[in-house]
Parts: structure tokens; sequence; C-alpha cells
């Protein structure tokens, strides 16, 4: 038997080497419940439940209610033949120098079984000492020293600028480009949530950022916009939050007309559904009145959905952004313009390729 423990401090060192070559894991295999897989797991994991969501719970009922000895009995009995069923589907046609990283929560019983029966095989396994809970840990306390050594270029601007479409331009010209929204499922304003696309667990969200910061060269800036401490319910790190606002910012320029458009095509879910929009203003009637959201909404079944945007810009996101840049960004007095033509892809593409071309390491 081939089972050997390692702590998640070695493995995050380990996961550096990509899956599959000499040094580094073949695959990594998250033994937990899919219940608790999608709530967070280690980046590339498969989820082969040594439990699953149903089973568990009945396993838990059944230890609080007839005790350990009979849970434990009818568990052995679920993992057995769940560990079955993972041998038959992934394993049989595996090589022998397949080695895989194996966790549960504390790397207990779960991981340890599927382990047990896989170094019993021949495979060498490799098993993390505290399972997921340690793995979380040292993520989290590696997150600032992921950070420390990159130059962010912070992309700046009033809503609609288009800074997310900017980010996209830089991506392509081949910049690295930290895209919180895209990672946290949601645009990052009071309107910002994205119909029928929910946002992750905020430990889901921390993992997506660690990984994301790990795959960046600290030699070439890392462009990201620029944000508030949460983007919806989830929390930036604060290490990440202190190192952006401490860095350069090149400040979006677009006209008001074109912010307009740009923010009707990018929040169409809201001119198609005019109720949706109008209950997603209630969430400014503590700032901005009822009386000021009841014309609003008045004004949006009327038709003049571009109208209210215009008014939206103008009365509550511009002066709000301005106050948020001055009190937060430590350089954003003195960030650079970049104005932009229209919202068209061709103009930020332009823009893209003079910020990749000045911001050169």
């Amino acid at each position: 038997m081939s089972v050997t423990f390692i702590s998640a401090q070695d493995a995050l060192a380990r996961m550096a080497i990509p899956l599959g070559t000499p040094g580094g894991f073949s695959t990594i295999i998250d033994a937990r419940s899919e219940g608790e897989y999608a709530l967070d797991h280690l980046p590339h994991a498969v989820n082969w439940p040594s439990l699953n969501n149903e089973e568990r719970i009945f396993v838990g009922t059944m230890y609080k209610q007839q005790g350990a000895f009979e849970a434990q009995k009818h568990g052995a009995a679920m993992v057995a033949a769940n560990i079955a069923r993972h041998i038959q589907r992934e394993v049989l046609e595996l090589p022998k120098n397949w080695q895989p990283l194996i966790y549960c929560w504390r790397g207990g019983k779960r991981s340890g079984s599927l382990s047990l029966v896989l170094g019993q095989i021949g495979f060498k396994v490799n098993l993390i000492e505290g399972g997921y809970k340690a793995f979380r840990a040292a993520m989290v306390e590696d997150i600032p020293k992921r950070v420390a050594p990159l130059q962010f270029k912070v992309i700046s601007g009033p809503t609609g600028s288009g800074k997310t479409r900017l980010l996209y331009a830089l991506a392509a010209e081949g910049a690295q480009v930290l895209d919180l929204e895209e990672l946290a499922s949601h645009r990052s304003s009071v309107l910002g949530h994205i119909p029928g696309q929910p946002q992750p667990s905020q430990k889901r969200f921390d993992t997506l950022v660690w990984q994301a910061l790990r795959s960046f060269d600290p030699a070439r800036p890392v462009f990201v916009e620029s944000e508030s401490r949460k983007v919806g319910n989830l929390s930036i790190p604060e290490s990440l939050m202190l190192a952006m606002r401490d860095s350069p910012c090149f400040e979006l320029q677009l006209s008001l007309d074109e912010r307009v458009a740009l923010l009707m095509e990018d929040y169409k879910f809201f001119v198609d559904d005019q109720d949706l929009f109008g209950r997603r203003l209630d969430a400014l009637v503590a700032i901005r009145g009822k009386a000021v959201i009841e014309a609003w909404k008045e004004q949006i079944h009327a038709g003049h959905i571009d109208q209210v945007v215009r008014e939206l810009l103008v009365l509550h996101y511009d002066p709000t952004y301005a106050a948020s840049m001055v009190r937060n960004f430590t350089q954003g007095g003195q960030a650079t313009p970049c104005i932009a033509k229209d919202r068209q892809p061709n103009s930020l593409r332009q823009l893209a390729k003079v910020l990749c071309e000045t911001n050169a390491a």
C-alpha cells in the first residue's frame, strides 16, 4: 500500500506544476459530497463523493438518533459501494504511475477510505493532512504572498464608461487581466446582479481569486478594474484590495450618450423586463427617496428607459463613484486619462494597445 500524507502547504506548492506533468499530481480528487464540492473545491479537482448529499444526511441523522456505531456500519456500506463505482467508472483504464491527490473535509474517513483502496491497488496516493479545511487556511495565508510582487494597473472611470469591455480588449491583446466581476458573477453595483446567474460562495470566490493570482507573471503588469470592497455579496481579499487602492489609475472616459447606450446594451435584461428593473430600483429608496424611485418607475413603463439610465448616472452613480475614488484610491486624483471615441470594440481595442505599449515592463 502506498498512501503518503502531505501538508496543505506542500500540496499548494506541488499544484504549481500542471496536472499530469512530472513532479505534479495526475488528478486531484474531492471525496466530499457534491454539495460541499459546489460550495468550493481545489482548482481542477474532480468530485468522487464517498457519500453523496442524501447519504451524508442519512448517516448524520442516524449518528444523532442511534449512535456512532450504527451510523458507521451503514456509512461504511455506502462508502464501499460508492468507491466501487468510482473505480469501475474512472480507474480501470489508468496506468500504474497515476498519482492522485485526495482530500475530504478534514482528511478523515471519507478521503482515507478512498485512499486506502487506491493505495492497495498499487497507486501512489497523496492525502492532504487536515483536508479541505487545512488547504483553505493555507490558501488564505498564501493570497497576500501572491499579491505582494504584482504590479497592478487600475482601470477607473464612471459607471458605463466601458471598464469591463476594456479589460476584455486588454486580455485580447495578451495583457494580464484580473476580472473580479467575472469571478464574482456580478457587475458590482446595486443593480449589478445578473438574472439567472447566482454568485459563488465566498470560499469559492477566494479560491478563484487565488487561482488567478498564482497564474500571473510578476514581471508584467496586471490590469484590474477599480472596485469597492465588495462585489455584490462577496468581499475582495484585504491584501488585494489594499494593493489595488495604492496602484496607478487609468481613467476611462466616454461621453454620457455613449455610456447610456452601452448600459442599455450590457443591461438588456432590464430593457426586456421592465418590472425587474423597477423592483431593482427599490434598493435605492433609502438613498434617493420614494418619490424619485416612483417617478423613475413611471418613466420605465412609459418606455423612457434611456432617460432613467441617464438620470441614474448623473444623479446617483457619478457622484457616488467620484467620491469613492477620492476616498479610497490614493492615486485616483492623478489618474492618466484614457479617452474612448465611442463604445465600439475597435475604439477600446486601440486604447488597449496603447495601454499595453505604455505599460510594458
